[in-house]
């Protein structure tokens, strides 16, 4: 069984930044693409940003390109994102989730990731 657990949430101000950490549990962490969604209250999750198995390759949705960074460690068996020039638009319950398939490429498709974490909640105030 895979267990996900976000951490480093928290109230931040417009321009602010935050880093979260997602720790992963079992032995095959780093044969799976991870990524980070969120989700505003009356809205669908969304792809934030997504990592391959390798960490070689990372991909973003427009919405945070140039302002959010994504990185894993395989040998920690963790995923980061770290968000920077925060905007009130940002705030959203942010979810790390493992790609369903080995070695695959990130998508931006939830139901294409398999096991999730419960979340952690990120606010920007304007």
């Amino acid at each position: 069984q895979v267990q996900l657990v976000e951490s480093g949430g928290g109230l931040v101000q417009a321009g602010g930044s935050l880093r979260l950490s997602c720790a992963a549990s079992g032995r095959t962490f780093s044969a799976y693409a991870m990524g980070w969604f969120r989700q505003a209250p009356g809205t669908e999750r969304e792809f934030v940003a997504g990592i391959s198995w390798s960490g070689g390759r990372s991909y973003y949705a427009d919405s945070v390109k140039e302002r959010f960074t994504i990185s894993r460690d395989n040998a920690k068996n963790t995923v980061r994102l770290d968000m920077t020039s925060l905007k009130p638009e940002d705030t959203a319950v942010y979810y790390c989730a493992r790609k369903t398939e080995l070695y695959a490429t990130p998508t931006y498709s939830p139901q294409e990731y398999d096991y999730w974490g419960q979340g952690t909640q990120v606010t920007v105030s304007s």
